[in-house]
């Protein structure tokens, strides 16, 4: 079993917070990350997707008083969002007869809504994390596990699977569970046939800016619906909006946010990549790549870190902003190249923003000095430097 990185972090978060929501997407390892906490602590693990342990918090009050003791592990908590309300009253009444830490882990695989009504309900006493799917400093240091994680993607069952077409077949079965069962019973009435048509082409424009008007002219469909839809996927946490970098430098910005289908596989599976040579000989390999590399970086900071992309007209271009402190501003670049070359609009967007570090993320290993004070860095080997 491969140990998951925020482990140490939901143990932490659970020994001073009241209560701790645990995001993800579906398959990405929460319930075996919740289970492992259980086994280590006095916990009581429920799946509200069992009309058996859904009917246990008939009466969330007196079943709570009952196992007024233990953490509460309640899975898929999205589903019962009345539940927020009356767990205010019962982490109060425990802080005040001296149980402050470590009442509930909620596990969600929704994003926004989760988040507003715990916010809502639980504003503070209530922590947050992310677990995303496998990355890339969960997996074997070696070029060739990195390749594997990149063409099958982070979900646990697809990255381990016994060969490449286990692996596909199990993307497959995924997308079509998600289209045809997770999604309506989340609410939203969406012919799963145009979901998966608009899915495929994201994927088809990874790390393309949004162009709204475009897809809805190939489904069909007005713009506002698409941003809908889009709206949506990001909630289940399938897609990241990655938003412009903001500022007054008198250039002539792109004002529109990048998009990406987050989990690599998913893109390769929808796009009918079946193996590493295909994905090479593909038109997207430089997209995937880099939305490859953004959600491995991404998963290596706090959420707190404030992230963006900054394109201008003229043709400057920075992959992706970090600014981990107020004076800090690191600018990435991203080649999938093993002899990698910064282009000028690289350059001059760095003194657009005026960049503190200018950093090439490549897929070699080694680390090396380039000019002008770039640094060229594997990505395992700046993820270690993050975490």
């Amino acid at each position: 079993m491969i140990e998951r990185r925020l482990h140490s972090k939901l143990d932490a978060l659970l020994n001073k917070n009241p209560a701790v929501v645990l995001i993800g997407p579906r398959q990405a390892g929460k319930t075996t990350l919740a289970l492992e906490i259980v086994s280590a602590r006095n916990a009581l693990y429920l799946d509200l997707e069992s009309p058996r342990d859904l009917a246990k918090l008939s009466d969330i009050e007196q079943f709570c008083q009952a196992n007024a003791d233990k953490l509460l592990v309640l899975d898929e908590v999205q589903r019962l969002p009345e539940l927020f309300a009356p767990l205010r009253s019962i982490i109060d009444q425990r802080r005040r007869s001296g149980q402050k830490y470590g009442q509930f882990l909620l596990l969600g695989s929704a994003s926004v809504e989760l988040l507003k009504q715990s916010s809502e309900s639980l504003a503070g006493r209530i922590a947050l994390a992310e677990l995303f799917p496998l990355d890339a400093l969960e997996i074997e240091p070696t070029s060739t596990a990195v390749q594997s994680l990149w063409l099958r993607g982070g979900f646990p069952e697809s990255c381990l699977a016994e060969n490449d077409t286990a692996s596909l077949d199990w993307r497959w079965d995924f997308i079509r569970t998600y289209l045809e069962k997770d999604i309506p019973l989340l609410g939203p009435r969406i012919p799963a046939e145009t979901l998966r048509r608009l899915w495929t082409m994201l994927a088809h424009n990874q790390g393309a800016t949004l162009n709204a008007s475009n897809l809805a002219a190939g489904l069909g469909v007005s713009g506002q619906t698409i941003g809908r839809y889009i709206d949506l996927l990001v909630d289940l946490l399938l897609i990241r909006r990655l938003q412009p970098w903001r500022s007054n430098v008198g250039k002539r910005l792109v004002k529109t946010p990048k998009v990406y289908v987050r989990d690599s596989g998913i893109v390769h599976a929808l796009l009918g990549i079946e193996d590493f040579n295909s994905l090479l000989g593909h038109p997207v390999v430089g997209g995937s790549w880099e939305g490859f590399v953004i959600e491995n970086i991404l998963a290596s900071i706090s959420e707190r870190i404030p992230r963006s992309f900054y394109r201008t007209s003229g043709g400057a271009e920075i992959d992706l902003i970090l600014e981990p402190a107020a004076s800090e501003r690191w600018a990435i670049e991203i080649k999938l190249s093993t002899a990698p070359k910064v282009k000028k609009g690289f350059y001059s967007a760095c003194d657009d923003i005026q960049a503190t570090r200018k950093i090439l993320i490549y897929s070699g290993e080694d680390s090396f000095p380039m000019k002008d004070n770039v640094e060229a860095m594997g990505l395992q080997s700046f993820m270690k430097e993050l975490t």
